[in-house]
């Protein structure tokens, strides 16, 4: 059809086949193939059709078999491409490997079938299961509209795919919850693949030319060039990959096509398919002609030569290393962004409706911790607790009924937590059941077994990574990531607010547009064993808070005693003020003085509330729309209401906070009238006057956050409380996590031992692909100076055929991936292609790794850097962190949201590669949003307030200015703390997420799957 043979890259191929003078080009024409019978059709030698809309594939049968022409792609198996279930069948059938897939085929739209379920996160098609998030595919291969559908715990919704319009390839629906039934569908797994898609184009079985864009899935923009041309860019492929394209070629029998969803373009790739196309007509039609390649293509024989570029050297720009220096390496560990206060509601439930619940998901054991955040596990807790909830509110009539009352009114809370916005989308929710006690009872057989009784229930910154991080050519890191020259792997923990702190950060990375739960789900890993949790040191964190206890009764006698006026942090209880003990109760009279104010706003909506029904259903409320949401609800502030659906005061959530612009921005939702208020906490347990310190941290959350967003309320005594509340947690804080600098050591290595493990896995693969590729060039260079003979006159031919048994080492140093010893715990990934890339730095390679976590891991992971050298293990030694660094730390009284620790590691490619000096590390931190609400008192204060917003400090220096860190002695003194690399489960086949949003983040980072998602029969475009 006319619309493919005169379209640009079509046009760039034949005007190059035609300039050697050997062929006749002849269109035939839409006229001629769509009107004039077969036998009218121009006579030709070699015949090169494929199938494009309205082309009237049995007619060139006809003509084919008449005129027997060479076919450059066979006819007959073009019919197979119209329909994706025989694709997936041929490909099966030649052993090509395909997503785990299953079929869903309906005679008439809208038919049911007893084969097919759906439920909230999954599909089941005869018995096989597939999570979300899955793909959706229109059987009939015409048919481009695919969907991807995104699980509950990421926000839910919908995404689809579609060929480009306009600089759209995709679209998100945050609505859309359920699959289609109007036609037959393909479902399979979502492969992630890094938000990178790669489309290979072979010509011939032996040749094969791989470019890659920026996936659609990840936000749906296209990028483009000044010509408005999308941005593509060469890789190199693996030897799996290269044999893959050569058996997709054979098993089709097309020379040209293309596979993997991806259109690309490429003048060297014109230069070779013409050399290629006019090989096979030669061998085919004329074989006494030689097909040897002209020393000079006809085409080139009047292009001026283009001058060559040497390697530019991106020194640091930190320092005074030199401009021999390059960035290799990226590790950063950061709190999340999410600055409204845990909103939790602690009970001890008795009531055999919650304690069943807990068996019914922990798998009946009566001992061990259940975790609620599915649609299906917070509905049965939903239901169970709408019964449980009394629908009056009886007043308390004495102190006994104390205890009673403020259960009832937990429950309400919970209740009305689980009922906000009408379905659970999962990724802020979750519910904890901790069992307390059991008893042992006799069951019907006569044995005894155990049963509880009682349990608790329980983007600038992106942007200045971006700009900052990364030293070097033109837009820094996007340039290095859109040429594939830029290995980016981004993990977070398994608390929703950190999973969306990591998406956010990583749209402000990447310069990715849209909703984040597509970004979340292609880009952000999950790895709970390596980022959550505190069980570990569980034992040793317990008896720091009983030393903390001790000290806060003894005063300032004990706060101080054994440190010196030289390093002042060895001391016990560092930070703790010496006047805690008067404190404590003047923190309670604030509490309680703001908590009755509260109240007093909430007696309208806390009277309409008492008067509803325990079973009604507050409207619907989407909480992935909202996600999209970032601007303030100026109305509600105006009329006096708290800032968004909630605040501390009425502490329900649904508030998120994401970090934008170099600052920290609140988003904000309507607030709906039926709610419960929640007040501050009063940190007195019961009515005997013991102080429970843990909840002071939550208390000064509290209050800094409503000082910021909700300060139009004016609450009385609310700047008293808060400077408290910061006097306290200035010293409770760090201490939780060790009393002095050895205990904090200890239980900084316990929590994040295998985060530790992680980051020197990620500096060792960096150090060997650095060493490997440096290996590389360096024999090369002396093969090149070798062969520099009278054989250098000659003019030989370019390579330009690929064959299935090349080894795995290639002729340019890009080629070299982490396996290069096939050792199955390196890594690989796609590599810019040097050969064809306009690139001045085609060799140029950056490991990124990002780990998003919380408070815990952060004071952990600090903790062990600047005091490992304590250990007895390292005797002597300096610690990593330098003097001043330290008593920068010391005075720093919190790693607030979004604070930060960064590993840089740089090559010095003017030394041996034996040389320690080769690689050095830079250790740098930031306090992240560590402004007080109540510091300034000027314009800029003023702004803060009125825009919500906290800025992010920026990065400190942990070493002294030109001192040399190296790799060798950062390991040493890490290694002690540190997972062994042994230790790490090994990398499973990533098959996609898997669960509710439960996908593992592979420890070594491995990917060697490969997978045909379709075939195209089409040219670049």
């Amino acid at each position: 059809m006319e619309k493919k043979v005169f379209s640009a890259p079509m046009g760039q191929i034949l005007d190059r086949l035609q300039a050697f003078g050997e062929f006749e080009v002849i269109h035939f024409g839409d006229k001629v193939i769509l009107e004039d019978p077969i036998e009218k059709w121009p006579i030709c030698d070699c015949l090169i059709a494929f199938y494009s809309s309205g082309y009237p594939l049995e007619k060139a049968e006809s003509y084919a078999t008449l005129r027997k022409p060479f076919l450059v792609n066979e006819l007959e198996p073009q019919h197979l491409l119209h329909d994706r279930r025989k694709v997936y069948e041929q490909l099966e059938k030649y052993g090509i490997p395909v997503p785990r897939y299953a079929l869903v085929n309906r005679e008439v739209p809208y038919q049911e079938l007893d084969y097919f379920f759906e439920e909230e996160d999954f599909v089941e098609v005869h018995g096989n299961r597939f999570w979300k998030p899955f793909v959706e595919k229109p059987v009939h291969g015409d048919d481009h509209s695919i969907m991807i559908y995104y699980p509950s715990s990421a926000g839910g919704g919908m995404k689809e795919l579609f060929r480009k319009v306009g600089n759209r390839s995709s679209e998100f629906h945050p609505d859309v919850r359920r699959v289609r039934r109007e036609g037959s569908y393909i479902y399979e797994e979502f492969m992630p693949t890094g938000g990178t898609d790669v489309k290979v184009y072979t010509v011939g079985p032996e040749y094969a030319h791989a470019e890659a864009r920026k996936s659609p899935v990840v936000d749906g923009v296209v990028m483009r060039n000044p010509d408005g041309k999308e941005v593509r860019y060469p890789v190199l492929l693996t030897p799996n990959e290269k044999q893959m394209a050569r058996e997709v070629c054979i098993a089709f029998r097309q020379a040209v096509c293309g596979f993997d969803l991806l259109r690309c373009e490429g003048r060297s790739y014109y230069d070779d398919a013409a050399c290629v196309l006019r090989k096979m007509f030669l061998e085919a039609k004329a074989p006494h002609l030689s097909s040897a390649i002209p020393p000079i293509l006809p085409w080139k024989v009047n292009e001026p030569v283009q001058p060559t570029e040497g390697l530019t050297r991106q020194g640091s720009g930190l320092g005074t290393f030199g401009q021999s220096e390059e960035l290799r390496c990226v590790i950063a560990v950061m709190r999340h962004g999410d600055r409204t206060p845990k909103q939790k509601v602690k009970l001890k439930v008795t009531e055999e409706k919650l304690l069943n619940l807990m068996l019914k998901y922990n798998g009946g054991r009566p001992r061990a911790e259940t975790k609620l955040k599915s649609a299906v596990q917070l509905q049965d807790l939903l239901d169970a607790t709408r019964i449980l909830v009394p629908r009056s509110r009886p007043g308390r009539e004495s102190d006994s009924e104390a205890e009673d009352f403020e259960h009832a009114e937990k429950l309400r809370q919970v209740k009305a937590v689980l009922e906000e916005g009408g379905h659970f989308s999962g990724i802020y929710r979750k519910v904890q059941l901790k069992p307390l006690k059991w008893v042992k009872v006799t069951k019907s057989t006569g044995d005894e077994e155990e049963r509880p009784v009682e349990a608790l229930m329980a983007e600038e910154l992106g942007r200045y990574f971006r700009n900052n991080m990364y030293p070097g050519e033109g837009t820094g890191l996007l340039r290095l990531h859109s040429t594939y020259r830029h290995d980016l792997k981004i993990y977070s923990s398994d608390e929703g607010r950190v999973q969306m702190s990591a998406a956010a950060f990583a749209k402000g990375l990447l310069d990715l547009e849209g909703q984040l739960t597509p970004i979340l789900v292609s880009l952000v890993s999950k790895d709970s064993s390596m980022l959550d949790g505190l069980d570990n040191a569980s034992i040793e964190m317990e008896e720091a808070k009983a030393r903390l206890n001790e000290i806060i009764k003894s005063g300032s006698k004990m706060i101080h005693s054994n440190g010196s006026s030289d390093c002042p942090w060895m001391a016990d209880g560092v930070g703790l003020p010496p006047n805690a003990s008067e404190l404590l109760p003047k923190l309670v009279k604030l509490t309680k003085k703001v908590t009755e104010q509260v109240r007093q706003l909430a007696k309208d909506e806390d009277e309409d509330l008492a008067e509803t029904n325990p079973y009604d259903v507050i409207p619907p409320y989407d909480q992935a729309k909202a996600l999209g949401k970032t601007n303030i609800d100026v109305d509600r502030i105006a009329a006096g209401l708290p800032c968004g659906v909630v605040t501390i005061c009425f502490l329900l959530v649904t508030s998120v906070v994401l970090p934008f612009c170099g600052i920290i921005n609140v988003i904000s939702f309507k607030a709906n009238s039926k709610q419960q208020p929640q007040p501050y906490r009063i940190v007195v347990a019961g009515t005997v006057g013991r102080f429970d310190i843990t909840q002071i941290p939550d208390v000064y959350d509290s209050c800094k956050y409503d000082l910021l967003h909700n300060a139009h309320l004016n609450l009385e005594g609310l700047d008293e409380l808060f400077k408290v509340a910061q006097l306290l947690a200035d010293g409770v804080i760090p201490n939780e996590y060790g009393i002095n600098p050895k205990q904090k050591l200890k239980i900084g290595s316990k929590i994040a031992r295998r985060l530790l493990g992680k980051l020197l896995i990620d500096l060792r693969n960096t150090r060997e692909e650095a060493i490997s590729v440096a290996e590389l060039k360096s024999s090369q260079d002396q093969v090149s100076k070798s062969t520099k003979t009278e054989k250098e006159d000659k003019d030989y031919p370019p390579k330009l055929f690929i064959k299935a048994d090349d080894t795995r080492r290639s002729s340019t140093t890009s080629d070299i991936s982490m396996d290069q010893d096939d050792d199955d715990d390196k890594e690989t990934q796609y590599r810019l292609d040097p050969k064809y890339a306009n690139v001045k730095t085609p060799e140029r390679h950056v490991r990124t790794r990002l780990y998003f976590t919380s408070e815990s891991h952060i004071h952990s992971l600090m903790n062990v850097l600047r005091y490992c050298n304590l250990d007895e293990s390292l005797p002597g030694e300096d610690s990593l962190v330098c003097h001043s660094a330290l008593e920068r730390l010391y005075k720093t009284k919190e790693l607030d949201y979004m604070s930060y620790i960064v590993l840089r590691m740089f090559e010095n490619t003017a030394v041996a590669l034996e040389d320690p000096k080769r690689f050095r590390i830079e250790l740098t931190f930031s306090r992240g949003a560590d402004l007080s609400p109540l510091e300034k008192n000027d314009s800029e204060a003023s702004s803060l307030h009125q825009e919500h917003t906290l800025p992010i400090m920026g990065p400190e220096r942990l070493q002294e200015v030109g001192s040399y860190l190296t790799l060798e002695k950062m390991e040493k003194m890490i290694r002690p703390f540190a997972m062994p690399a042994e230790d790490f489960p090994p990398p499973s086949t990533p098959a996609g997420f898997t669960g509710y949003f439960a996908k593992s983040a592979s420890v070594l980072e491995r990917l060697d799957f490969l997978t045909v998602r379709s075939i195209e029969l089409q040219l670049p475009d």
